[in-house]
C-alpha cells in the first residue's frame, strides 16, 4: 500500500510539473487546481500548496514573487522527462492516435489542420542545412515537399522557436492516418523504422520499434545514433531512410488507395505505398486481414541536416497547424 501512496503521489507531482512546463508564466495554486481538475486530478489549493513546498525542497519549482506563483526548474523538466516511464510506454502509439484525430485538412479547399513534425536549427546554420536537404525534397524522401519556416519567438505547432534559432516544418505522416480516419478507415500505426532504399524503391525495413512500446518517437533514436543514410538515398537511389509501417482493413484498400492518389495529386504528401490485397510488402509478415501501408517521415530533411553535421533539436509529432502556412520547399532555395 505503501508504493502505491507513494505511486500517486508522483503520479501528481509529474502532472504539477508538466502543467508547469507547458505555462508560459508562473501559476499559483488556484489555477494548478484548476487545471487539474481539468485532467481528472481532484487536488485542492491547499493540497496543491503541500505539493508545490516539497517540490520546492527538491528543487524541482521556485516561487516568483511575493504570491504562490511557481514556475518549473530545470531541475524539474528534468525530473519530467525522466519520471514514471511505465506509465509512458505507448505514448508515441497515443500521441499518433490524438494527432490523428485532430486533423482536418479539406484536400478540395487545402484549408484546415494538418500534423507536423519539426526541427530547430542555430540561425547561422540554414544556408548550410538548405542544401543539406535540397536533394531529399527533390527526390521525394519525405513525407511532403511542403514546408514551414519560423523564425525566433515564433510557434511552430506546440515548439516556441528559442533565440538565435530557426525552425523548419514538414507534413508529418500521422496526416495520412488522420485523412484515412475521416475517411471512415482505421488506420493502425505499428511501428517506425529504418526503410532501406534500392534504385529509389522501397526494398526492406532493416530496424522497427513498434510505437506501442516505445516512449520516444523511433526517428528521433535513428537520428541521434546515426543510422540514416537519407543524403545518399537522395542522390544515388541506395541508402536508409525513416518510415512508417502502418495497418488498414483489407476489405478499404481500393477507397484509401483513391485517398491516397488524392493527397499526392493535392501536394500534401510526396510518398505512401499501399499493399495489395494478398502482398507483402518490404519483407513485412503478410497478415491476411490487413494490408500494409507505408509512409516516410517528416524529419527525413532533418536527418540529411544532421548528416551534414549539423546540429538538430528534433520535435517529431510537435502538433497541428493550419495547413495555409505550408509552402513548397523549393521556394526556400
Amino acid at each position: 500500500m505503501l508504493g502505491q501512496e507513494t505511486r500517486e503521489v508522483d503520479r501528481k507531482t509529474t502532472a504539477i510539473l508538466k502543467i508547469l512546463s507547458d505555462s508560459p508564466g508562473p501559476l499559483g495554486s488556484r489555477n494548478i487546481s484548476t487545471l487539474l481538475e481539468e485532467q481528472g486530478i481532484s487536488l485542492g489549493e491547499r493540497a496543491v500548496r503541500y505539493h508545490l513546498k516539497i517540490m520546492d525542497g527538491r528543487g524541482l519549482t521556485r516561487t516568483v514573487g511575493r504570491k504562490d506563483g511557481r514556475t518549473i526548474t530545470v531541475a524539474g523538466l528534468e525530473e519530467l522527462r525522466n519520471c514514471l516511464v511505465t506509465d509512458k510506454i505507448g505514448f508515441v502509439g497515443t500521441k499518433i492516435e490524438r494527432l490523428a484525430y485532430q486533423t482536418n485538412v479539406g484536400l478540395r479547399s487545402s484549408t484546415g489542420r494538418i500534423p507536423i513534425d519539426a526541427w530547430l536549427i542555430a540561425r547561422e546554420d540554414y544556408s548550410k542545412a538548405l542544401k543539406a536537404m535540397k536533394g531529399v525534397f527533390e527526390s521525394g524522401l519525405c513525407s511532403s515537399g511542403m514546408v514551414a519556416v519560423a523564425a525566433e519567438g515564433n510557434n511552430l505547432g506546440d515548439t516556441l522557436v528559442p533565440a538565435g534559432k530557426i525552425g523548419f516544418a514538414t507534413v508529418c505522416s500521422v496526416a495520412v492516418n488522420g485523412c484515412l480516419l475521416k475517411a471512415g478507415i482505421p488506420a493502425h500505426a505499428r511501428f517506425g523504422g529504418l526503410l532501406q532504399i534500392r534504385e529509389g524503391q522501397p526494398f526492406r525495413f532493416i530496424d522497427l520499434i513498434e510505437f506501442s512500446g516505445s516512449t520516444i518517437d523511433p526517428s528521433d533514436i535513428f537520428i541521434a545514433g546515426n543510422m540514416t543514410d537519407v543524403i545518399h538515398a537522395a542522390a544515388s537511389g541506395d541508402g536508409k531512410v525513416l518510415a512508417g509501417y502502418h495497418e488498414i482493413p483489407m476489405l478499404s484498400v481500393g477507397k484509401a488507395d483513391e485517398l491516397l492518389q488524392r493527397l499526392k495529386s493535392s501536394g500534401l504528401i510526396s510518398f505512401a505505398v499501399l499493399a495489395r490485397p494478398g502482398d507483402k510488402i518490404c519483407e513485412i509478415p503478410y497478415n491476411p486481414e490487413k494490408a500494409g501501408l507505408i509512409t516516410l517521415s517528416g524529419l527525413n530533411p532533418a536527418a540529411a541536416a544532421a548528416e551534414a553535421g549539423i546540429h538538430v533539436s528534433n520535435r517529431a509529432m510537435c502538433g497541428v497547424m493550419d495547413v495555409t502556412r505550408l509552402r513548397p520547399f523549393n521556394e526556400l532555395i
